[in-house]
C-alpha cells in the first residue's frame, strides 16, 4: 500500500502559519518528520481553491524536492501553479486530482503525459454520486479521457470521495467506496489503482473517535484491495494499521518489535 502523507493541509495551523510567513525551512523540517513516519508521498497543499498557489506552491515545492528525495502530491485547483510546480519535481509526481467539473481538463491531462505523472481521477461531478453506478459513471467517463491522452491506467488512480461518516447519507456513501473498489479491481483492464483520503470519513467526528474510525475504515477499505491511502502518517495508530495490512498482504516481514516501535 503507497502511504500519502496529508499533513501539509490547510487546516494543519503550523504548517499553514510557515506557508504565510514563507518560512521554507520550516516546511522542509516538517517534510522530514513525515519521510521518518513513514510517508512515500507528500501531498502538498496551500489553498482549497487554487488562490495565489501560483506564487507560493512552485516554491515550497522546490525546497521539499531540493532537499528531500521524496515524491510530491501536488494538491491545486490552480493550472499555472501546477504547471510551475511540475517543473520542480525529482521524481513524477502525482496531480491531485481531475474529476469532471474541471474548466481545463485538457491542460491537466496534457501536463500529466507529458511529465508522466500519476493522476488522482476523483468520483465528482457537482456532487459526490452516493451510488456506486454514479461513481463507476464518472471513473469510466475520467479514464476515457484520460486514455485517449495516452496516460495508461497504470498511473491512474480512481477516488470514490469519502464524505463525512457523520453526515445525512455518509453511511450510504461509505457502503459504496468500498464497493467501488472491489467493483474496479474486478472490472477494468488493464488494472486501475485505487485511492482514498481516509480522514474525510471523520470530519465534524469528536476528536477522541477520529483516530479509531480512520484506521478501521482504512482496514474497512483494504480488505477490498485499496493501493493507495491518504493519511495523518504523524498518527501512531494508523500507522501500525498500515504496518498490520502491508504484513497481512506480505508487503513486509512481521515484527512483533516493529509493530511496538
Amino acid at each position: 500500500m503507497i502511504v500519502i502523507a496529508e499533513n501539509l493541509n490547510t487546516r494543519n495551523s503550523t504548517y499553514m502559519d510557515a506557508v504565510k510567513r514563507k518560512d521554507l525551512d520550516t516546511i522542509v523540517k516538517l517534510c522530514g518528520e513525515l519521510i521518518d513516519r513513514g510517508a512515500d508521498v507528500i501531498n502538498v497543499q496551500t489553498s482549497l481553491d487554487g488562490s495565489g498557489d501560483e506564487e507560493i506552491l512552485p516554491e515550497i515545492i522546490k525546497a521539499i524536492s531540493d532537499t528531500h528525495d521524496i515524491t510530491l502530491s501536488i494538491d491545486t485547483r490552480n493550472i499555472e501553479a501546477l504547471r510551475r510546480g511540475i517543473t520542480h519535481c525529482r521524481k513524477p509526481p502525482f496531480i491531485n486530482y481531475l474529476s469532471l467539473e474541471e474548466d481545463n481538463p485538457e491542460e491537466i491531462l496534457s501536463l500529466c503525459r507529458d511529465h508522466k505523472c500519476n493522476l488522482i481521477i476523483r468520483a465528482l461531478r457537482g456532487i459526490i454520486p452516493t451510488s456506486l453506478e454514479g461513481k463507476l459513471q464518472c471513473i469510466e467517463e475520467l479514464i476515457e479521457m484520460a486514455n485517449a491522452s495516452d496516460i495508461p491506467n497504470g498511473r491512474l488512480f480512481a477516488d470514490p470521495s469519502v464524505v463525512h461518516f457523520g453526515s445525512g447519507m455518509g453511511q450510504d456513501h461509505i457502503v459504496s467506496c468500498r464497493d467501488f473498489v472491489v467493483a474496479l479491481k474486478e472490472l477494468v483492464e488493464p488494472p486501475i489503482n485505487t485511492i482514498a483520503w481516509i480522514s474525510n470519513i471523520s470530519v465534524g467526528i469528536n476528536r477522541r473517535l477520529s483516530s479509531w474510525l480512520n484506521c478501521n475504515f482504512l482496514l474497512y477499505l483494504a480488505g477490498a484491495g485499496l493501493d493507495a491511502a491518504i493519511v495523518d502518517v504523524l498518527d501512531k495508530d494508523m500507522m501500525k494499521t498500515i504496518y498490520l495490512i502491508r504484513a497481512f498482504r506480505d508487503e513486509v516481514v512481521f515484527s512483533q518489535a516493529d509493530l511496538e516501535g
